[in-house]
């Protein structure tokens, strides 16, 4: 252990060190191994080691200390320390020796390469610097030649530059002196070639030295030759500019060149726009002609562009040429030109709304969007020289008005297509039946109606969906992203047709003589299908792709999907349950009829069923046929074994049985008025216009109760004799052997014929019933 300890570390190096060179480190890198030793083991800043806080740097026993021994180290730790901890100090220190030689091999491998990298870098170095020497060199030999040559020169021309100096300062005197004396022919012959830039230029060169040496009788007889000339040239130039032949660039040109010659500028405005204005207006008049009666008028697009590039584009030229000649004219100039830009402005949006109002006609609206689109890239330019004149925002409104306007008119065609479509099921309803040829079923027609309706409504939206195309320059417009889709597109026109629709089909269901009276029954059971199926799935459709294809934003209120559903949830009952009345009451004007036809009291003894009786069941079963091409079932009430094989309820009730018995005279009506009163009281209660379920049991319990409940009253208002009674024991029961399986319950069946069957019983003088046998037997034979 001891040897282990001698051969350890050298002096000023310990087991926390990092390795050290030769000479060793200086204390504070010591220090600060020391420290990251300490936060290792998580020790106090004052203490280490069991150590008070502050060690004493000569103590020979410290291992990170400068004048460690190893000898009184060994003794210390013999003197103080057990075996045991000698064996845990030599392990210890024996594994921190092989840390610190790793970690010295590891060095001296990292820095071998580099020093071996470093030596070739500089063996390259040394052969490059060896050429470059030599190159110097050479440059160097080169320009002690060119300084020797420089010199020479310089020194031979040194008296000759002074001289050339001061006459090249004399040649250019000279120069000035001739450009001035010949300024006045010069002048001359740029006026008569038509040079009027050129004359300008002159003078404005000129004038500075004339206006200062004027005092000179030479110069002054120069300046009044230069000052006529130039009164010639603007004369000229203003004939030029008020004739008004040439176009806005050589108009400026002219205005340019008035200023330059110190023409009044306040003048000069008022005569460039007055010129200005003489053109536009002949822009104006050209497209106003083209929208004349006689000469056919160009398609939108074609008139956009003229106007574009005619009016528009001239307004630009005219704008852009009044900033950049009038800039010094300040606000009030500012002003004047909006005012001017505004009036023509106006004039000219009439004009495009006036052509594109005659656009509203047609269903396509490319072309539209496509002229709308070019109209409004145009007073961009015009809109941002002359923000203060809102050409822009007025072109905006008019493109919102255009859009607006188109929205009604897709819904006024969404409107006349549904129509259309109601008109086509009506003349396929009326439609004579060839034979052997059916006609298309209300299946077909309804399947038909519903496409139509939906391409139309596509097609609309396809429509009005480009209006908010990425490549339309006013598709970022806060209007067409937000109010455009969320109230326009979605309320307006998506909303506002399935409201239409459903008031269109709930028109039909006024009352019988005026509208609703020449409604074919088909056509309200048909709407009141379509109805359905648009509250159950194709108003959530609609809604659903009209939300993806406009990104309605919810900043806007909008109709809910279930308040739609509602209203046409609403619509298709009102529709089935007129539909309900109306066959009821073509079945109860029958029964009416042949009640009401027939005398009662002189008939004969029944030998058959009425035929109208077999028109009733035959009309009921067709009905049945009708509404079960397009609605389901429904739920009945479990039938009972008999239902067809009853006679009737009014022959088993030991009540009623005691109305018909051959002790019933005449003599006591006021008993029998009793009886019958007393059995409604206990019988139950039959609501005849009861809600319509949407299925087709519910659609026949309805027409079948209206229908009973007329037969009836109808009976209530007539007396019967023997014969009469038994003909309607007769047909009640030939009705309820057919009619029982149409209903959701046979007992109200029963109790309705019961009751027929019992009034007239009540208003016979002579009630003998039929017997049930025979009965039957008519019914069966019938």
């Amino acid at each position: 252990m001891a040897a282990a300890a001698a051969a350890g570390p050298s002096p000023g190096s310990g087991p926390g060190d990092f390795p050290e060179g030769p000479e060793g480190e200086a204390p504070e890198r010591r220090r600060k191994a020391h420290g990251m030793l300490k936060l290792y083991y998580g020790l106090s800043e004052g203490e280490a080691a069991g150590r008070p806080a502050g060690p004493d740097p000569l103590d020979p026993t410290d291992l990170n200390g400068a004048h460690f021994d190893p000898e009184v180290y060994l003794d210390k730790l013999r003197r103080e320390c057990p075996l045991a901890q000698l064996m845990d100090s030599e392990t210890d220190m024996v594994r921190q020796i092989r840390a610190l030689d790793s970690d010295m091999q590891t060095l001296v491998y990292e820095n071998y390469n580099k020093f071996i990298s470093a030596t070739d870098t500089i063996r390259k170095m040394k052969n490059d610097f060896r050429k470059m020497e030599d190159e110097m060199d050479r440059l160097a030999t080169n320009m002690a030649v060119i300084t020797d040559f420089s010199a020479r020169i310089s020194a031979t021309l040194q008296d000759r530059h002074e001289r050339i100096t001061k006459l090249a300062g004399v040649h250019a005197l000279l120069r000035k002196l001739q450009f001035l004396f010949e300024l006045p022919s010069r002048l001359t012959k740029c006026v008569e070639l038509g040079a009027y830039g050129q004359a300008v230029r002159y003078q404005g060169r000129a004038q500075a030295v004339l206006q200062q040496y004027q005092h000179l009788p030479s110069f002054r007889a120069i300046q009044d030759d230069c000052q006529v000339i130039t009164a010639r040239l603007a004369q000229q130039l203003r004939q030029r500019f008020r004739e008004g032949g040439s176009g806005a660039p050589e108009q400026a040109e002219c205005v340019e060149l008035l200023l330059a010659l110190g023409e009044p500028a306040e003048e000069l405005c008022e005569e460039f726009l007055a010129h200005a204005r003489g053109r536009l207006e002949e822009e104006l008049r050209s497209l106003e002609a083209e929208l004349g009666p006689s000469p056919p008028a160009p398609d939108v697009l074609e008139f956009t562009d003229h106007g574009g590039s005619g009016f528009v584009g001239g307004l630009c030229q005219v704008a852009a040429a009044y900033q950049e000649l009038f800039a010094a004219q300040g606000p009030a100039g500012a002003e004047r030109l909006a005012a001017f830009a505004r009036e023509l402005g106006s004039r000219y949006f009439a004009l495009v709304e006036r052509r594109l109002a005659q656009e509203q006609g047609g269903g396509d609206n490319s072309l539209l969007v496509r002229a709308l689109d070019r109209f409004h890239r145009r007073l961009r330019a015009p809109g941002a020289l002359l923000a203060a004149a809102g050409l822009a925002e007025a072109a905006t409104e008019i493109v919102e008005r255009v859009a607006r306007e188109r929205l009604g008119h897709h819904l006024q065609g969404l409107r006349a297509a549904f129509l259309g479509c109601l008109t086509d099921v009506r003349q396929a309803l009326a439609a004579p039946r060839v034979a052997g040829k059916e006609g298309p079923g209300l299946a077909e027609l309804l399947a038909n109606v519903a496409s139509s309706i939906l391409s139309h409504i596509k097609a609309s939206l396809a429509a009005v969906h480009l209006f908010t195309a990425k490549e339309v320059s006013f598709s970022n417009k806060p209007y067409f992203r937000g109010e455009f889709c969320s109230q326009g597109v979605r309320e307006g026109l998506i909303v506002g047709f399935i409201r239409s629709m459903c008031q269109t089909a709930q028109s039909f269901c006024d009352s019988p003589g005026e509208k609703g009276g020449a409604t074919p029954p088909a056509l309200l059971l048909l709407l009141s299908r379509l109805c359905l199926d648009y509250e159950t799935a194709t108003i959530s459709y609609i809604l659903t792709l009209t939300d993806e294809q406009f990104l309605v934003q919810d900043q806007f209120p909008v109709t809910p999907v279930s308040t739609l559903c509602a209203e046409a949830r609403e619509t298709a009952r009102r529709l089935l349950t007129h539909y309900v009345k109306v066959q009821g009451l073509v079945i109860s004007q029958m029964l009416r009829k042949s009640v009401e036809t027939r005398d009662w009291l002189s008939t004969l003894e029944p030998r058959n069923v009425r035929a109208v009786m077999k028109r009733v069941v035959e009309d009921t079963t067709a009905i049945d046929v009708q509404v079960g091409l397009l609605y389901e079932e429904g739920v009945r009430k479990a039938q009972s074994s008999d239902s067809s094989k009853r006679t009737f309820s009014v022959y088993s009730s030991s009540r009623q049985q005691g109305r018909y018995a051959p002790s019933y005279t005449p003599s006591a009506p006021m008993d029998t008025n009793l009886l019958s009163n007393i059995q409604k009281l206990f019988s139950e209660r039959i609501d005849v216009f009861s809600p319509v379920e949407f299925n087709k049991v519910s659609v026949l319990t309805g027409i079948i109760k209206i229908s009973l409940k007329t037969l009836l009253e109808c009976v209530r208002l007539r007396t019967f004799g023997r014969f009469g009674l038994q003909q309607v024991q007769v047909d009640c029961h030939f009705l309820q052997l057919y009619l029982w399986r149409f209903v959701a319950d046979e007992e109200l069946v029963h109790l309705l014929l019961d009751e027929v069957v019992a009034s007239a019983a009540l208003r016979c003088p002579d009630p003998v019933p039929m017997e049930p046998s025979v009965v039957e037997v008519i019914c069966e034979r019938g």
